[in-house]
């Protein structure tokens, strides 16, 4: 990563540019026509996008009754396999702390620029306040800015670019991170059961419970004059192995591909967004499928999301489990390491699934 050292161009705050007053956003925000968040498909079904990507209730889980364990088990098997999300509610993180959350990131990002600007970030690590995605010179930009932090492993963690600001943001970020990273394990063993694994086989080949990376990424999209000509986070799959995103509860913004149509994610009160990240695609030699998502941002109302990544150990081989290669369906992967991986995203910025299909070794 010590190749990505600084910024192509001058850094922009677009929260600063939204609160301006401008009517019109500038160039380098306009995506091509094709995408844009305002066309649908010639052959789109506009019921079909009204629908909702799946919710699975975790409570059942700990049910004495095995079917009502199976029965949610299946749903989450169905889910990975047909759309990559699904959402999960009584989780066991508690409504409180979501809030909490929340509200503390919004604080954040309300406060004077000159604070937030103490804690600019760089290409080569990405920790800290951010405005883009990607190294590239004259790209075209997504409407919104951002903060990333490391939490896992420990040895990665630097409270000094945690924000001091508000007061409560650094306890919060351990509270809350802690919470969503053990909630994320759980998912780990239930996404290897249904794969027919050993229930730790998946969290192990991300190198175990210590030595897993996780990051916290917490989202902010300004409102914009012209929502139809931008989006907040341009189409892509998640590099890593996992995500859970806190939503914003009051303004609809993540969008998923399904087919050929965009599904706006409804958000559930008090629910995780859950996705697979293209990591879990290669791990389950594509049984699981990350899938393509974007954000699209709203002319009246600021969004705030949170964003937490679980990944594998950054140097760890990661590749397809031996038990689901066959003679009828090879290994589609090669072993790469996700640093490796990674660094494709940080110098293009979002690029659809170009990055894992490119992978992809057909016989």
């Amino acid at each position: 990563m010590n190749c990505l050292q600084s910024w192509p161009e001058p850094i922009v705050r677009v929260q600063s540019l939204a609160e301006s007053g401008i009517t019109a956003i500038p160039d380098l925000y306009i995506k091509p026509p094709t995408k844009r968040p305002s066309l649908l498909p010639a052959n789109c079904n506009q019921a079909e996008v009204e629908v909702n990507i799946p919710v699975i209730d975790l409570q059942n889980l700990l049910s004495q009754e095995e079917s009502l364990r199976e029965t949610t088990l299946r749903s989450i098997s169905s889910a990975c396999r047909e759309w990559g999300f699904f959402q999960v509610v009584n989780h066991g993180v508690s409504e409180e702390l979501m809030k909490r959350a929340r509200d503390t990131w919004r604080e954040f990002f309300g406060l004077p620029l000159d604070v937030k600007q103490e804690y600019s970030n760089k290409p080569s690590t990405y920790e800290g306040y951010g405005s883009r995605l990607g190294v590239e010179k004259g790209a075209i930009l997504d409407w919104s800015d951002y903060y990333f932090l490391h939490y896992m492993p420990a040895s990665l963690r630097n409270h000094s670019k945690w924000p001091a600001l508000p007061s409560s943001c650094r306890k919060l970020i351990e509270e809350y991170s802690e919470a969503t990273v053990r909630l994320c394990g759980t998912l780990m063993k239930l996404l290897s059961q249904n794969l027919g694994l050993e229930e730790d086989q998946l969290l192990n080949a991300f190198g175990g419970e210590e030595n897993i990376g996780a990051c916290l990424r917490v989202n902010f999209y300004p409102k914009c004059p012209q929502p139809d000509l931008t989006l907040g986070l341009s189409e892509h799959s998640d590099p890593g192995g996992l995500t859970l995103l806190l939503p914003d509860e009051n303004v609809a913004g993540l969008q998923v591909r399904k087919g050929q149509n965009w599904v706006t994610v409804k958000p559930v009160p008090n629910a995780f967004i859950v996705n697979i990240g293209d990591q879990m695609q290669v791990l389950s030699n594509a049984i699981y499928k990350s899938v393509e998502h974007r954000v699209i941002v709203n002319s009246v109302k600021d969004r705030v999301s949170l964003a937490l990544f679980y990944n594998p150990k950054s140097d760890l081989l990661i590749q397809p489990a031996k038990k689901l290669v066959t003679k009828d369906r090879p290994a589609l992967y090669a072993p790469m390491t996700f640093d490796q991986y990674r660094l494709f995203i940080r110098t293009k910025g979002p690029c659809g699934k170009a990055q894992v299909e490119s992978l992809k070794s057909y016989e």
